[in-house]
């Protein structure tokens, strides 16, 4: 492996070995006490998402490990100055592992000049470093659509926890009144099994909602920076800015500013650049080599050689003309096979980004009409309780049936929360696949 090599992947190592000191550091947690509760709106929860994301924080570093990667390969066409020592004991011809003569001191200056395939692989790293803030991009995409959808799920689940709480009471007052009616000799004991089952089906669903809150607060104040017990407040909001663009217009904008198709097509130009490069790998190299040592009597040189002097210069300039390489065929041929795999991947990647907006945007208009229904079936058993209501104030129906019209309004209810909240994280997967997830939650 060649110097250069060397250089470029120690660098990179020793840059990525940095990576858990620096997010430690990179993380802005916001002003608050674990016991002094939180007002959260959508924004603001994605804004401290932003903030202290520990997956954008390591993205940002592996932006810098790029930048620095690309930097180390491009300092070998800049003036690089070395000073050192090659002194040493010698007995017979003076000479060193290197090939240099023993020398009390010596400076060396190298600068490429022109060298093809070096060439090629710095703007092959400068690309691959923008593909990593596309990539850097993509990955505040996901962090702003977890957090935006885990927000807006809370919302649900806490306004179904208020619903269910209110169902439970609800089916008490039907369990009560059915036992009551079999006292009486009015209900079969079936009935009352029923009502019991009920009111037990309403607990357990109470006990995994509660769950499912705990579940969401929890990954909400990991990803916001907060404190593990810090009180949550949220309250219910739509997405700001509703999707009115359909079908070639949410293409075109995919096409635009969708992060993997803008990986792909980097990608595609990093590895013409490396082509490119390999095959100027049949012209001649060409070298800037300068060599100043201070010699030693004591190293035998008047023994061996005419005429010593301490002080010896050497500059010029060193070109390689190859005439056969091997090697630079096989780079050539290697970076032919990766161009046309990422051509193919890049046209890949365009068939399914256009087809994921397709589908994701037939989704969210099957979540329009499936809200649409949910409400409607909503505003149906509220019209069905104020009229058991009605009925029974005139004394024409019994408690147990307006108790029971009630659960059903509040089962409606939760139904159109549910078709809501699929409609809203249709709307943040579509946002995202076209590219404009950003401009609606920032």
């Amino acid at each position: 492996m060649s110097t250069w090599k060397r250089c470029v992947i120690s660098g990179a190592a020793a840059l990525l070995a940095s990576a858990s000191f620096l997010l430690a550091q990179d993380s802005v947690p916001p002003d608050n006490t674990s016991s002094t509760p939180i007002l959260l709106t959508l924004r603001r929860s994605v804004e401290l998402a932003l903030q202290n994301s520990k997956d954008i924080q390591l993205a940002r570093i592996q932006t810098r490990v790029a930048d620095q990667s690309t930097n180390l390969t491009r300092s070998e066409f800049k003036p690089n100055l070395f000073v050192g020592s090659g002194a040493g004991y010698t007995y017979g011809i003076p000479e060193t592992p290197g090939g240099r003569a023993p020398a009390i001191f010596n400076v060396t200056y190298t600068e490429q000049v022109f060298n093809g395939p070096l060439r090629g692989l710095a703007k092959e790293q400068q690309e691959q470093a923008k593909a990593q803030r596309v990539l850097l991009e993509e990955t505040r995409n996901a962090v702003m659509a977890r957090v935006a959808i885990a927000y807006l799920e809370l919302v649900k689940v806490r306004h179904s926890l208020e619903l269910l709480r209110k169902e439970k009471e609800g089916a008490e007052k039907i369990v009560d009144v059915t036992q009551e009616r079999q006292g009486e000799g009015l209900e079969l004991p079936v009935e009352v099994t029923k009502a019991q089952l009920t009111r037990a089906q309403v607990v357990q669903r109470i006990l995994q909602l509660e769950g499912r809150q705990d579940e969401l607060e929890v990954f909400l104040r990991n990803q916001l920076g907060l404190a593990p017990e810090q009180p949550l407040e949220v309250t219910p909001e739509e997405l700001p800015g509703a999707v009115e663009q359909q079908g070639a217009n949410l293409i075109a904008m995919a096409s635009e500013s969708n992060p993997s198709l803008a990986f792909a097509e980097s990608d595609v130009r990093a590895k013409e650049f490396r082509l490119t490069g390999e095959k100027r790998g049949k012209l001649p190299t060409l070298e800037l080599v300068s060599v100043y040592s201070v010699l030693a009597k004591f190293n035998n040189y008047e023994t061996y050689f005419n005429k010593f002097q301490y002080n010896n210069l050497n500059a010029g300039v060193n070109v390689q003309l190859p005439i056969f390489s091997a090697r630079t065929r096989a780079n050539i041929a290697l970076a032919e096979a990766e161009l046309e795999a990422s051509k193919m991947n890049l046209a890949g990647t365009k068939n399914r980004v256009t087809a994921e907006v397709r589908q994701k945007s037939r989704k969210v208009q099957e979540a329009d009409a499936s809200k649409e229904v949910a409400r409607l079936e909503l505003q149906l058993a509220q019209q069905n309780v104020g009229v058991l209501q009605s009925q029974f104030a005139e004394g024409k129906t019994n408690l147990r049936d307006v108790e029971r019209a009630r659960l059903d309004e509040n089962e409606k209810w939760m139904a159109y929360l549910d078709a809501n909240f699929q409609r809203q994280q249709a709307q943040l997967e579509l946002l995202r696949t076209a590219g404009q997830l950003d401009k609606v939650l920032q």
